[in-house]
């Protein structure tokens, strides 16, 4: 039976995550958050103590890497790095500036694209990330680009972080945000780009059940649900 697939692209703090999260239950969808896919590539090197710039150190130590995916009773997303469970240790701003510059390597995204595109195969899925619309998933049933000011975005992700008891200064938030943006845009390989047949949706004026509601209500006309 064809699998139904919803490809959500956008910048860092977009609330891809969140929006994603809640379109999958909605749907009865498998969420696949590549971004903590990218974080754990991340992790598993800074552990390494290999810098996220030095691509022979990278190309060294993959090989040493296997990355799982793992969903627990309510649908949540695990991400398993050589049999560890290291959900909650890839959720930190660091790890998340590095994911950004490990995604630039060649041999990182060629050892994750087929591990992805083997989930939009085997079941119906809500896939979040940089380049999934225009790379993973070129004909994706759905496309999304999710997007928002970056000064917003700023304000959305110190909120997150404080309510998780992180420290979080606007100024410092907002600056990691535009260097992501610059990195993400200008790599390479696979850049954060708008695909050409992506319905874009600005949340900069929306509140996340209003974003749910006019993304879920595209995707059922597009893929007939």
């Amino acid at each position: 039976m064809k699998t139904v697939s919803v490809a959500i692209d956008g910048p860092a703090g977009a609330g891809k995550s969140t929006i994603a999260r809640r379109l999958a239950s909605q749907l009865g969808f498998r969420y696949v958050d590549t971004g903590a896919i990218y974080r754990t590539v991340a992790y598993f090197m800074d552990l390494w103590g290999v810098s996220p710039k030095d691509a022979d150190g990278v190309n060294r130590y993959i090989d040493e890497l296997t990355v799982g995916i793992e969903y627990d009773e309510d649908g949540l997303q695990h991400m398993i790095m050589n049999g560890m469970d290291v959900t909650g240790d890839i959720r930190t701003q660091d790890i998340s500036q590095k994911a950004s510059l490990i995604s630039a390597h060649a041999c990182v995204r060629e050892m994750l694209l087929d591990m992805q595109r083997d989930l939009a195969k085997q079941y119906n899925v809500i896939m979040d990330g940089r380049d999934i619309g225009t790379v993973v998933l070129p004909k994706a049933t759905v496309k999304i680009f999710l997007t928002a000011s970056a000064e917003v975005r700023a304000k959305r992700r110190c909120e997150e972080l404080l309510a998780k008891g992180q420290k979080a200064k606007y100024e410092t938030v907002l600056k990691e945000i535009q260097q992501r943006d610059y990195q993400d845009t200008h790599r390479e390989i696979a850049p954060l780009k708008m695909a050409r047949d992506s319905i874009k949706v600005d949340t900069s004026e929306m509140n996340v059940d209003e974003v749910v509601a006019e993304i879920l209500k595209i995707v059922q006309e597009k893929a007939g649900l």
